[in-house]
């Protein structure tokens, strides 16, 4: 005797729901990144850790992918330069 598959079995329990997805409220993502931002710019030098400024490095630019393609690449071209103008402190 053949013994069940256990995961044919869950995947025949979960085949009827709908896949699971997920979107941003833009105007959420426009204010956590403009937040941000305002820090960077009234900083005088940088005003994170190096962990917290990686983190911000990476999240960012994914973040403004939730917005508009010209929005985005305004808002990140802005963070770049405020990095940069940090780091030359």
């Amino acid at each position: 005797m053949r013994q069940a598959d256990l995961f044919d079995t869950q995947t025949e329990l979960f085949a009827d729901r709908p896949e699971a997805t997920y979107a941003a409220d833009p105007e959420k993502v426009r204010l956590k990144l403009l937040a941000v931002l305002e820090q960077a710019k009234a900083a005088e030098t940088m005003p994170w850790t190096r962990d917290k400024l990686r983190y911000h490095q990476t999240v960012f630019p994914q973040m403004s992918r939730w917005l508009a393609p010209e929005e985005a690449a305004q808002l990140c071209l802005e963070f770049e330069t405020e990095l940069k103008r940090l780091q030359a402190a």
